[in-house]
C-alpha cells in the first residue's frame, strides 16, 4: 500500500510539472528561446484645440490624418466668436487655440492678463471691403457709411486697408496696428464709420444691404459664401502682419506634441491644401 502511494503521489507531480512547463510554452515562449509576443501599442498623445469653423477647423481637419500617424489625436471644437476660445484655453478645456492673429492676441494679453504663448504662425487671412450698391472702391460717395467691426484690434487693420484703398490718410509716424478713427487726418469722402458689430455678423449685415461698405474678416466671409478676391471692392495685401497663429499656453510651445502639430500645418502638403482649396483668399505663411 505505501509503495502504491508513493507512486500515485509521484505521478500527480511529473503530472503537475509537466502542465507548468506547457503553460509556458505556450504563453511565454521567449522562456525556452521561442519568441515572445510584445505589445507594440504607442501612447497617443490628444491635442483638444479650439478653432474657427472656416478656414480654422477645416486645415486642422486635414492635419489630422497625418498627425494621428505620428502618434498625435487631434481632437477639434469650433467657436463661432473670438472671446471663449482663449476663455477655455486659459481654463484649460482646450490645448490650444486656431482662430486669431497676433496684434488681436496682444491686445487680449493686455485686456484679460493672460499667459498665453504664440506657437507659429500658420497663414493669413486677407480683410477685404465689400458692398452690394457699387462695384468699385472709386464709386463710393461722399458721405459713404463703412461698417466694421466692433474689436478694437481689428481697427487699425481696417483703417490701414482703407488707407491703401485710396480712401484716407493716417497720421504720420502712428503705429498702424493701433491705430483708431481719431488718427485719421485725411478723409476727402467725408466717410462716416460705423463700428458697433460683432465681427460674426458683418456678413449678414452686408447681405441686408446695411451700410453703403462692410468690412468683413475672410474667414467670416468664406464662411458666409463670399469669395474675398472675387466679391470684393478692395482687398489687404498678402503681406499683412496679419497672421493666423496657434495659440498655446506659456510654456506648452515648447512640448513635442505642439512642436509636431506646427510642422504638420507648416508641411508642403497641407500649404498647397490651403492654396488649392481657397484659390488666394487664403495664403499659407512660408
Amino acid at each position: 500500500m505505501k509503495k502504491l502511494l508513493t507512486g500515485i503521489l509521484l505521478a500527480v507531480l511529473v503530472f503537475a510539472l509537466a502542465a507548468c512547463g506547457a503553460k509556458n510554452d505556450s504563453g511565454d515562449k521567449n522562456a525556452s528561446g521561442g519568441d515572445k509576443v510584445v505589445d507594440e501599442t504607442v501612447e497617443e498623445t490628444k491635442i483638444v484645440i479650439g478653432a474657427s469653423n472656416t478656414p480654422h477647423a477645416i486645415i486642422l481637419e486635414k492635419a489630422a490624418p497625418i498627425l494621428k500617424e505620428k502618434g498625435i489625436e487631434l481632437v477639434i471644437e469650433t467657436y463661432q466668436d473670438y472671446v471663449l476660445p482663449n476663455k477655455d484655453l486659459e481654463s484649460g478645456e482646450l490645448d490650444a487655440n486656431f482662430f486669431q492673429h497676433i496684434p488681436y492676441l496682444d491686445q487680449q494679453v493686455i485686456d484679460h492678463g493672460y499667459k498665453f504663448a504664440n506657437a507659429g504662425a500658420i497663414h493669413i487671412e486677407p480683410m477685404a471691403v465689400y458692398s452690394t450698391k457699387y462695384k468699385s472702391i472709386e464709386e463710393l460717395p461722399d458721405g459713404a457709411v463703412i461698417i466694421f467691426s466692433n474689436s478694437v484690434a481689428e481697427h487699425g487693420r481696417v483703417l490701414s486697408l482703407l488707407e491703401s484703398a485710396g480712401l484716407i490718410k493716417l497720421a504720420d509716424g502712428v503705429d498702424k496696428v493701433k491705430a483708431e478713427v481719431k488718427d485719421i487726418v485725411e478723409n476727402p469722402k467725408n466717410l462716416e464709420f460705423d463700428a458697433n458689430y460683432e465681427p460674426s455678423l458683418l456678413p449678414q449685415l452686408y447681405k441686408n444691404d446695411e451700410g453703403d461698405a462692410v468690412v468683413i474678416n475672410a474667414n467670416y466671409a468664406i464662411d458666409a459664401g463670399l469669395n474675398p478676391v472675387e466679391d470684393s471692392i478692395a482687398i489687404e495685401a498678402t503681406e499683412s502682419p496679419y497672421a493666423n497663429i496657434i495659440t498655446v499656453r506659456e510654456g506648452d510651445e515648447n512640448t513635442k506634441a505642439i512642436k509636431t502639430l506646427i510642422e504638420v500645418l507648416k508641411s508642403k502638403e497641407i500649404q498647397d491644401f490651403i492654396l488649392e482649396e481657397w484659390g488666394g483668399d487664403v495664403v499659407p505663411v512660408k
